[in-house]
């Protein structure tokens, strides 16, 4: 990989390279039973298993606060020195502030750190200071800005602007910035980021240099550019529809959302605090007092501690618990198995789930209310077919009024070390909402080569009536997204081809050259999507040409709004943008192609 370059891009303009190019990455089913010993009729008695406690300690890695919390700039800054660099390190933390009133504080953030408020809405946690991201690092390039995040605070920025220079699976949710905000590095270094989701934003949202960008269910005081895909639902203060130039692709409603639970204090007592679902949703959920929804004691999770086994996990949800997976590392030597309805699984800290020996990590029941979110999904060394699967092969139960969702759950195949997978997340669950996800095949770190890390497949969705809302999918070696369900809808895509493909046979889909980014089965009548964006790098052979981003069926009800691709430096090429319409990527211009609506 190449030395990152000093130029940076003025804002409005293109970054002509992305992150691994720009510089080298910093340094039994449900619950097993314990069996006693098998044999005659006057064997000893099958024993079962202490049950579990709900609640408990939320361990050492979550650090909670309070206003009257002596040195608490210090702490920050301490976690910020370990995290700062630690981009496959094997440290988590959370951050948690409760409810009051808190005063000239800069909470850094470095990877795998999470920051949030307690109380019930964002105003109820107030920081007089700044919630920041940028990229001193790695010489102003925010391009390796993954997995950290923002929730359920107040911000009130010393400069009036708060930055927040993030790349991938690094959600702002449920924030209030009493100002701006900023999603550049300082000198406007390169950025690919985002998302944002049920926040408001007083003053003015500056992109800058970001290259793409999703804000969903929010209010913006304002927006102020685009670089090549900027997509809004229900976000009051949206730019208007003018797609592609300026960028922007505007819903004025999100089709259904249910936000992403949270955990809370109440009393001294911590809970969870579960959104309602809501459907052409608008603006942000916490405006007018309490938030709607319900709110579950800790009492009722069993409080996950790295070192916990799949069979411990699984106990407890067996036992009816819910699970919270605090900070840390977890790894599993069988499914972790969710089979009731309305089952809750939320990690603090990007608490990070691998698979040693080729099983898949999580599978759920087809049952309706199940909500996961805020973990990480590492692949193990041993393949696995699968690494999430919501719902068995032929799943389908109508669940429309209480779907599964997927929320800040982000899946990595190598990076921190090798990994296989053969499909990241297969979908196959009716109604299932997955909002905000990362599906990443790396492209640098530890053990990744087009071998090394093969991952063919990102996300195969078979459900019907499924809606992603955030899919940021790349560097799959065969399709990124593969749609079989009937009326999918998505909207926003970020996606990368995988650079390290070794020539044009290796990418080669029978008699179409490249296989497609987002790809809908021949076999749907129906679909739809917003804002999708495929960028291709292919550094190893530059000479590789990809037909298109996106293929689809030629069919009345398969529509398809606001598309480009751009090939990065000119290293490979487009022909078209969807099927055989669009203009070819030209040169190495780095200038999107683009096509309005398909067909």
């Amino acid at each position: 990989m190449t030395p990152a370059s000093k130029e940076s891009p003025t804002p409005g303009q293109p970054a002509v390279r992305r992150r691994s190019v720009l510089g080298a990455a910093a340094a039994a089913a449900a619950a097993p039973t314990l069996l006693g010993l098998a044999g005659t009729a006057a064997a000893a008695p099958r024993r079962t298993p202490h049950a579990l406690p709900g609640g408990g300690d939320l361990g050492p890695n979550v650090l909670v606060f309070d206003p009257s919390t002596p040195g608490i700039q210090a702490t920050l800054d301490e976690v910020f020195k370990k995290q700062e660099k630690a981009q496959f390190d094997s440290g988590r933390y959370a951050l948690l502030f409760k409810p009051g009133t808190y005063h000239g504080l800069n909470a850094q953030l470095g990877f795998y750190t999470s920051i949030a408020g307690l109380g019930l809405s964002p105003d109820d946690t107030t920081i007089n200071g700044d919630v920041t991201v940028d990229a001193g690092w790695f010489d102003g390039n925010a391009t390796q800005n993954f997995w950290r995040s923002a929730e359920n605070l107040a911000l009130v920025p010393v400069s009036g602007t708060n930055r927040w220079a993030v790349a991938q699976a690094a959600p702002f949710r449920r924030m209030h910035v009493r100002g701006g905000l900023n999603l550049a590095p300082a000198g406007d270094g390169w950025a690919s980021g985002g998302y944002l989701a049920d926040s408001r934003i007083d003053g003015t949202v500056e992109p800058r240099s970001q290259q793409q960008w999703y804000t969903r269910d929010s209010a913006v005081g304002g927006w102020s550019n685009g670089v090549w895909n900027m997509v809004f639902s229900g976000v009051e203060g949206a730019p208007g529809q003018t797609f592609p130039n300026p960028p922007y692709t505007v819903l004025d409603t999100t089709p259904v959302s249910r936000e992403k639970p949270f955990l809370h204090i109440d009393g001294g007592g911590y809970r969870v605090f579960l959104p309602e679902q809501r459907t052409n949703a608008r603006g942000v959920t916490w405006g007018n007092g309490t938030p709607r929804g319900t709110s579950l004691p800790l009492s009722q999770f069993y409080v996950a501690k790295p070192g916990d086994s799949a069979a411990t996990l699984n106990q407890a949800l067996a036992q009816g618990l819910h699970l919270l997976l605090t900070p840390g590392i977890y790894h599993l030597d069988q499914p972790i198995r969710v089979t009731a309805a309305n089952t809750v699984v939320l990690g603090l800290g990007y608490a990070t789930l691998i698979p040693d020996n080729g099983v898949t990590a999580l599978k759920t029941a087809d049952v309706g209310g199940i909500r996961l979110a805020g973990f990480l999904i590492d692949a193990g060394p041993v393949n696995s077919e699968t690494l999430l699967e919501i719902g068995p092969a032929g799943a389908s139960a109508d669940h429309s009024a209480n779907p599964t969702t997927v929320q800040d759950v982000f899946l990595r195949i190598g990076g921190a070390g090798p990994g296989k997978a053969t499909t990241s997340i297969v979908v196959n669950s009716r109604h299932t909402l997955i909002d905000h996800t990362w599906v990443w095949r790396a492209d640098h770190g530890d053990g990744v080569g087009w071998e090394t890390n093969r991952a063919d497949y990102g996300i195969r969705v078979n459900g019907d009536d499924v809606l992603a809302t955030g899919l940021f999918v790349e560097h799959f070696n065969k399709y990124d997204v593969q749609w079989y369900g009937q009326r999918g809808r998505t909207v926003f895509l970020q996606n990368e081809k995988a650079y390290d493909a070794p020539d044009q046979a290796a990418v080669q889909d029978g008699d179409i050259k490249g296989y497609a980014a987002y790809k809908v089965a021949d076999s749907v009548t129906t679909h739809e999507a917003w804002g999708l964006g495929s960028y291709c790098y292919y550094n190893v052979d530059p000479g590789i040409v990809q037909h298109h981003g996106f293929a689809a069926p030629d069919a009345p009800g398969v529509k398809f709004h606001d598309l480009l691709v751009v090939s990065l430096g000119g290293k490979g090429k487009f022909e078209r943008v969807i099927n055989d319409t669009g203009a070819p990527t030209s040169g190495s211009t780095t200038v999107p192609s683009t096509v309005v609506a398909y067909p």
